[in-house]
């Protein structure tokens, strides 16, 4: 019988469809391939039998440092949660490549990433990119974790979250049992994870009340900080009914909201109460204090990378898209609606 002809690694790439870089890697047992991968090309080397290139065994603790790329300012909401992550990236012995400030959005940095020498795997915060992005990533073989999505994020990539909805909706029960009916919501930007839940809960907790949110009492900003809103709150507060409480996506956007108000002359909770979400500083130096839902920021951080080490220790990960709980901070901003 003639001799069968040895399969390569270009025959392994063609049926699986990854490149040849990719199944090289697997190959190899280089440590940025995640586990998705692995299997199918270890699939297809079982298809091919014999004759097929075997892999190499694997280290137990593959080096390599974590890219972590945060394309936003290093403000009090994001500074707590990329420093959680070098100090838990730390604890494991590795070192952390920053990638960040707002600059960093319009830059192409996720197709490079698996070629980018010595670097292991990353963690990947509010992601700007659209989800296809993220699954060409991993489909490359690229281990990474995603930090509050801006997006669902695909069902087999690792993420983690707060509880946004559930947040939402205690926040909102909070206000309506203090006898608010019209309640104004300033939410965060369209199409964003985040402001999808968080309305998602603030709804379902006025639904309970039997009210059904009036369009006029919802704004939507393009970008969650102050000045958008004190923008949507001087709107929402010139209505000719206006209401009596205002409800919004985050504590910046809150303390925008604060001001408007004190521009009105109305005071804050006797007039209009006010509540926002995260928990960050600006919350406790606002006068008064804000009502608030507490995000587990740092908590989200360290959770990132914990379950990437995992990946890059080839675990099998049950659990892929992880979402702390929240906590209702009820303070001074809030109170009984006037009528």
């Amino acid at each position: 019988m003639a001799a069968r002809t040895r399969a390569t690694v270009r025959d392994v790439a063609a049926e699986t469809g990854l490149s040849i870089a990719t199944v090289s890697r697997v190959l190899n047992g280089q440590s940025n391939v995640s586990p998705h991968t692995r299997d199918l090309v270890l699939s297809a080397v079982g298809r091919l039998g014999d004759q097929a290139p075997r892999p190499r065994a694997t280290p137990d603790a593959p080096g390599g440092a974590i890219y972590v790329r945060c394309p936003y300012v290093l403000t009090d909401y994001f500074g707590l949660i990329v420093s959680s992550v070098g100090e838990t990236i730390e604890l494991h012995n590795r070192q952390m490549i920053l990638g960040a400030g707002e600059a960093a959005q319009s830059s192409a940095v996720l197709p490079g990433l698996p070629e980018r020498p010595g670097v292991a795997g990353a963690i990947l915060i509010l992601p700007p990119e659209p989800g296809e992005e993220l699954v060409r990533l991993r489909d490359r073989g690229f281990p990474f974790a995603v930090i509050d999505p801006r997006t669902p994020p695909p069902k087999d990539i690792v993420a983690v979250s707060a509880a946004h909805f559930a947040g939402g909706r205690k926040l909102m029960a909070h206000v309506v049992g203090l006898g608010h009916r019209r309640v104004g919501i300033i939410g965060g930007p369209v199409k964003w994870l985040p402001s999808e839940a968080r309305l998602a809960g603030y709804t379902a907790s006025l639904a309970d009340a039997g009210v059904l949110p009036a369009p006029e009492l919802l704004r939507n900003v393009p970008e969650p900080n102050i000045e958008h809103g004190y923008l949507a709150a001087r709107e929402l507060l010139d209505l000719p009914v206006r209401p009596t409480a205002l409800v919004a996506f985050n504590d910046k956007m809150a303390v925008g909201a604060l001001r408007a108000a004190a521009e009105r002359g109305l005071s804050v909770p006797g007039d209009l109460s006010v509540a926002g979400f995260d928990d960050i500083d600006i919350s406790r130096a606002a006068s008064p204090a804000l009502t608030t839902v507490r995000q587990p920021l740092q908590e989200m951080g360290r959770m990132a990378v914990t379950l990437l080490m995992r990946l890059l220790s080839r675990h099998t990960l049950e659990a892929l898209h992880v979402s702390l709980g929240t906590e209702l901070i009820v303070r001074g901003s809030t109170g009984p609606a006037p009528y």
